[in-house]
């Protein structure tokens, strides 16, 4: 690594470098040493003209795009996110700022979380990358819905990154535990479910575990469900713009309006984004990786391989539902899951083809031009 003193080192782990022997280190080094002469710098912040990025706490400069990101037709989820590493020449010595940097290449992700871009045609946006946990965080009032819970779960399933889901606002109702009663199938699938008031340190300390030196944590959630005040608490100080909800439906501004990469005092950095309305699946999701483990397992068990669990004699799924061992509506959500999907897998299928197709016709044409012209 360009970076060989230990201090050099000590100022990229601050900010989430991974420590010598872990998988991704191992995986960059070869990337590395392609390029002597860059060094490795974190994004900390994504805009459309460029990046904010770091290469030290509290030490951001920018960061031009390379011009093929700005293409059109180049796929958006390629292009550099908050939490991804690049290499950057120029800018200084290390934690210096200094003057622009140029990019010159990016680093694999290990991990990432992302989800269907909005809109009619098939995008995939990524929401963060590097990651190492994901605090899915729900405030203990109106905007409390297990079902959207769910569907940030399976988003989030097979992307690399442990969920962790944060139920703030404890502090305001009495129903608390009945909140992580109703989330028992998540916890059943190994996700951990805690209560908190994200006002309160030593409430919020329950999420230390995944606060430690040189880990990334991402925030998702709707706006108004507390994710700055968390971010706040953990920071130790109102770094981060916060508002109130409304009363009608708990929902709050965008204070947060883009995403930003924050070390904490912990060592830990924290990546906050703004409240996500829009949860579509990008067809590459997993259902058992992504919260439903017990329900694949138990329509596997069905006398049918093609049971619809609808009125099937056999079937596991209802048989389930009818012992009360399975809540129905978190079934329903997971047919209405499993069909989005499945429809966006579809899409995801077709736009391959399309851009395979693309190539092989590419490829065509500059050999009749090659056969008639020659090389030039």
């Amino acid at each position: 690594m360009p970076a060989n003193t230990v201090s050099e080192i000590t100022l990229l782990r601050a900010i989430g470098w991974p420590y010598e022997g872990e998988p991704e280190d191992k995986a960059w080094q070869a990337v590395l040493a392609a390029h002597p002469d860059a060094r490795p710098a974190r994004v900390v912040e994504q805009h459309r003209s460029g990046y904010i990025v770091a290469d030290a706490p509290g030490v951001a400069v920018k960061a031009d795009s390379l011009p093929e990101w700005q293409r059109p037709r180049f796929p958006a989820h390629e292009r550099p996110a908050v939490g991804d590493w690049l290499l950057m020449e120029g800018g200084g010595e290390p934690g210096s700022g200094g003057t622009r940097h140029r990019i010159v290449a990016t680093l694999p992700r290990h991990t990432e979380i992302k989800r269907g871009a909005a809109g009619e045609h098939y995008h995939q946006q990524v929401i963060a990358a590097n990651i190492d946990t994901v605090f899915i965080v729900c405030g203990l009032d109106a905007d409390f819905n297990p079902r959207r819970i769910e569907r940030y779960l399976l988003l989030v399933g097979g992307g690399g990154a442990q969920p962790v889901v944060v139920l703030t606002k404890a502090d305001r109702t009495e129903y608390a535990d009945d909140a992580v009663d109703v989330l028992a199938d998540v916890t059943a699938q190994g996700v951990p479910v805690f209560t908190v008031n994200a006002k309160d340190p030593d409430s919020v300390s329950q999420l230390s575990p995944w606060l430690l030196p040189g880990r990334t944590v991402v925030l998702v959630g709707s706006s108004g469900a507390g994710k700055s005040t968390l971010t706040n608490t953990l920071l130790g100080n109102e770094k981060m713009k916060t508002g109130e909800v409304r009363e009608s439906d708990s929902r709050g501004r965008h204070t947060t309006t883009y995403r930003a990469l924050i070390p904490l005092p912990s060592g830990a950095c924290m990546i906050d984004t703004p409240g996500m309305r829009e949860l579509k699946p990008t067809g590459e999701e997993d259902l058992s990786e992504g919260g439903f483990a017990d329900i694949e397992a138990l329509a596997a068990q069905c006398k049918f391989r093609d049971c619809s669990h609808d009125r099937e004699p056999g079937c596991a799924v209802r048989a389930a539902i009818e012992r009360e061992e399975l809540d129905e509506g978190r079934f329903l959500n997971y047919l209405k899951l499993r069909d989005e999907v499945a429809a966006a897998a579809d899409k995801l299928a077709s736009r391959l083809a399309d851009k395979s197709n693309a190539k092989v016709q590419n490829k065509a044409l500059n050999k009749r031009l090659t056969d008639k012209y020659g090389k030039r």
